[in-house]
């Protein structure tokens, strides 16, 4: 995406809005600095300049920060339809220097893709190649097309793994520098340290992953890349969804409840030892999963219809047309492995859950297959 700075603005996108001849678009703003923006429209064929005062709607949830994902919303002009639009502080000056954006999803498009998963941000030096890539032959058995990263930074081997997946016409690679432009926390919540932003611009990411998607995907997925949405009762995402769909008419966003296997509890099955040289957790070993906690209600991820939201946080939509139901967790769950949330518990208080074993034959083979390919080249 490109960058754009202007009094705290970053890496935005303009979509033409449902409701009305309007033009939104898609940044990070400081919540209290930025007062007044305006949008400047470039008409066709003329190439004459209308200017139309900014709407700045900072998302709700910011968690404490002093930067948050924002709309910038304009009206349009009533005797053109613009192509580009540029964002500027003041209704008069020159805008040659700066970025024009292309106005996307000015028109419905036939779906190309069912499921596109959305993954923000990758960062850290990111390494966990193997449960990676054991995320991504997953979501391929589980019927997704399209994988969208946020990509800031991973390892030397982790890009390897990603060209492989690009070239293949898996993984599409958003660029993601925030931390070139403002103080970027790991954490998702404010702790007075002096940062701007939480999780690298995670929510920022995921609103604009749907708004990329809305014309060319059937349904979003919003989850981390060590996130599973396991169908329990379906053998695939296509035939859960269409389930769901008919149980729930005028439903536009599903919510999937996160359950954690931690990486800490083993089972010896799956020692799958071409494996074992990868960075990384093999999931297929992690099949004891966390009772829930009580009066801690689980975190949801979702999946939605990006045509229906106007504006998402992590765990919910903020802003939707139609309704959004929590799927109960006999049809399916989120199978998270990463570090425990309750360390103390002793393994007899886990729960054997091997839902995930109904795929290990294709997901071995997936994998392995991946593996050869990737480490020939990491080694060439």
């Amino acid at each position: 995406m490109r960058q754009h700075k202007v009094q705290g603005q970053r890496h935005l996108q303009a979509h033409l809005d449902r409701e009305s001849k309007v033009t939104r678009l898609i940044g990070i703003v400081h919540h209290e600095d930025v007062k007044q923006l305006y949008c400047w429209f470039c008409c066709q064929p003329n190439g004459k300049i209308y200017v139309s005062k900014a709407k700045i709607d900072v998302h709700s949830d910011r968690f404490g920060f002093p930067y948050g994902a924002a709309d910038i919303v304009c009206l349009e002009p009533e005797n053109c339809d613009p192509t580009h639009v540029s964002i500027h502080q003041s209704p008069h000056g020159n805008t040659d220097l700066l970025p024009r954006f292309e106005i996307k999803n000015r028109k419905a498009e036939t779906f190309s893709i069912d499921f596109t998963v959305c993954i923000s941000a990758m960062f850290g030096n990111y390494n966990n190649v193997l449960q990676f890539i054991q995320s991504m032959e997953m979501y391929k058995i589980l019927g997704v097309q399209k994988v969208v990263i946020y990509k800031n930074n991973c390892s030397h081997l982790m890009e390897k793994v990603l060209k492989f997946y690009v070239e293949e016409g898996t993984v599409e690679i958003i660029p993601w520098p925030i931390n070139s432009h403002l103080r970027v926390s790991s954490e998702w919540y404010f702790m007075q340290d002096g940062t701007h932003i939480g999780y690298y611009g995670q929510i920022t990411a995921l609103n604009d992953c749907i708004y990329r998607n809305m014309e060319r995907s059937k349904f979003v997925v919003l989850n981390d890349a060590d996130e599973i949405i396991l169908p329990l009762k379906h053998p695939n995402w296509k035939t859960m969804m269409n389930s769901l769909q008919e149980q729930n008419p005028g439903t536009s966003v599903f919510l999937f409840e996160n359950h954690i296997f931690p990486e800490t509890v083993s089972s010896r099955m799956f020692n799958v030892s071409s494996w074992n040289t990868v960075p990384g957790v093999n999931i297929l070993q992690h099949v004891y999963r966390e009772p829930d906690r009580k009066d801690v209600i689980n975190p949801r991820k979702m999946i939605v219809d990006p045509r229906k939201v106007i504006q998402t946080s992590v765990h919910s939509v903020l802003r939707a047309y139609g309704k959004s139901v929590n799927v109960p967790m006999d049809v399916a769950l989120i199978y998270h492995c990463r570090k425990a949330l309750q360390r103390d518990l002793p393994r007899e208080s886990l729960i054997r859950d091997t839902t995930l074993w109904r795929f290990n034959s294709s997901l071995i083979k997936n994998v392995n297959k991946v593996l050869y390919q990737t480490m020939l080249r990491a080694q060439n």
